[in-house]
């Protein structure tokens, strides 16, 4: 069945034109000729609606309570919102000033209320480990992580439960590495990122 469901979500990013193939920049910093283009999945609120319902089961059936999910903006915002409104729990998300990643807009947690940290793609994990942090200093307690795609096909662990629909390695280079640099193509950068 995971199989299955792995290909269904890969042909879902093929139908949408969001599944690139060329030399990216990944919000990482490290180069790839393949990039996950959610937004262009997520536009569709009935598409959106039913990944987010999909995250939500894998956390319900791994009984793990959650109060609030909190998503970095802006790649993780609509998916953050669905698997909220699935899980009937607040969804509010983080924002990068000055290269800090803060809770703002007035948004706040309680003490140790129960934390889901959704992305869109999980390449290193420095976004979500960003957030994680912020959430420390926020008094929340984080206890998993979603995303629709893992590019590390769970290497990158946060000391929680991690939850995907697609997980699959993508090779991704350092700049100095990247064969496509050294060919001559410049990276194209379609992150949120700068």
């Amino acid at each position: 069945m995971l199989q299955e469901e792995q290909k269904d979500i890969r042909k879902l990013f093929k139908k949408n034109n969001a599944l690139l193939n060329g030399h990216f920049k990944l919000s990482s910093g490290l180069h790839s000729d393949t990039y996950f283009q959610s937004a262009l999945i997520l536009q569709h609120p009935k598409e959106s609606e039913r990944l987010g319902k999909e995250l939500a089961k894998k956390v319900k059936e791994n009984n793990i309570k959650i109060d609030v999910v909190v998503s970095p903006a802006i790649g993780g915002i609509i998916i953050g919102q669905e698997i909220a409104k699935a899980l009937s729990v607040r969804a509010v998300f983080t924002e990068r000033v000055d290269g800090k990643v803060l809770l703002r807009r007035g948004f706040s947690l309680s003490d140790n209320e129960k934390v889901l940290v959704v992305e869109d793609v999980i390449t290193t994990g420095l976004s979500t480990r960003e957030v994680i942090e912020t959430l420390k200093t926020n008094r929340g307690q984080v206890v998993a992580v979603a995303s629709l795609v893992d590019r590390s096909t769970g290497k990158v662990d946060f000391g929680v439960p991690q939850f995907s629909l697609l997980s699959l390695e993508v090779k991704s280079y350092k700049e100095e590495c990247c064969s496509m640099c050294k060919e001559g193509t410049i990276a194209v950068k379609p992150g949120s990122r700068k």
